[in-house]
């Protein structure tokens, strides 16, 4: 055992739910290792700083992740904590997806006016304004709820509901996740039934990501893994990463296990809500990368490519 051991450097954004969930992570490995230190570095990504255009329209891949990436490349962090929905299913070279945590609810939340307090989403009343960043949400709520308005909602958590309060919008949709680890819980005025909404890719789970040739950092990991959440992040990474969508389009997910049994539900939407392309994959909870090949290419069958080279079609233009 050499005398002195390596201090462990976390990488995070600056963002007060960032923080949050990368403190977590400092606490859950300094408990399993009380002879290491864990230190945290923050920086601000580019999806942090551009907050005058919706996500869509700047580029999907990436956004909030380049920078702790450049820091791990460059040795200044070792590893880094993401909402894992955030992070690209494909990686740069020499870094790897190194843990994935006991996911939270993936759902996602209606947050309401104080207005509109005694409504719930099938009866907020036409031209209601909801507040959404997320292609995935917008298509699927556009389907089933036409009579309302959809804005483009930029900002962290605190901000969005900033606006929500201030009275720019009537309600706004938010992952129940991000709120529950805020102490926020109880601004969920509904949670959104998957049937309606399909969650994104990752969503309530964190993502720690390192570099591929730092064993020994990876090691630190065993203790905070989560088998079940991996296992069905896995398979809705693997759905995406084969329909090569990234953060920005309307993909969502919904994954259950029934003893060593994984389904995977996944659907692909336009932007106007028109179409929906809806399916299903129960396969063995080892073999998730092959349940999500498998639903991709169902889904593809049934016309989710076109969808897809539409949407990517309109944010060249």
């Amino acid at each position: 055992m050499p005398t002195t051991t390596r201090t462990i450097q976390i990488g995070s954004r600056k963002s007060q739910l960032a923080l949050v969930q990368t403190y977590w992570v400092q606490a859950e490995l300094q408990k399993a290792h009380s002879d290491r230190t864990f230190e945290v570095q923050t920086m601000s990504t580019q999806g942090d700083k551009i907050l005058d255009v919706a996500l869509a329209k700047i580029g999907d891949k990436g956004l909030f992740t380049k920078e702790l990436e450049l820091a791990m490349i460059e040795r200044e962090v070792d590893l880094a904590v993401h909402s894992l929905k955030d992070l690209p299913t494909n990686l740069p070279e020499g870094l790897m997806l190194g843990a994935v945590t006991e996911r939270e609810d993936p759902a996602d939340a209606l947050v309401v006016h104080e207005k509109h307090k005694d409504k719930q989403l099938d009866t907020l009343p036409e031209g209601t304004v909801v507040g959404t960043s997320s292609l995935r949400r917008l298509a699927q709520l556009r389907h089933y709820y036409p009579h309302l308005t959809f804005k483009d909602i930029r900002g962290n958590l605190n901000t969005r509901l900033q606006k929500l309060d201030a009275g720019e919008f009537d309600a706004i949709i938010l992952a129940v996740a991000g709120l529950q680890r805020l102490g926020m819980g109880d601004r969920v005025h509904q949670i959104i039934d998957p049937e309606i909404s399909l969650h994104a890719v990752g969503q309530g789970a964190l993502g720690i990501e390192c570099r591929t040739d730092d064993p020994e950092v990876l090691e630190l990991f065993a203790p905070i893994i989560h088998y079940p959440t991996t296992q069905r992040c896995l398979a809705e990474r693997s759905f995406l990463r084969e329909l090569e969508g990234g953060c920005q389009v309307p993909i969502g997910v919904n994954t259950t296990i029934d003893g060593d049994r994984l389904t995977l539900k996944g659907i692909v939407a336009s932007l106007d809500g028109q179409t929906l392309i809806k399916g299903d994959v129960t396969g063995d909870i080892t073999q998730p990368d092959a349940i999500g090949i498998e639903l991709a290419h169902q889904l593809k069958g049934k016309g989710a490519q076109a969808i897809l080279d539409a949407i990517t079609a309109e944010f060249r233009a």
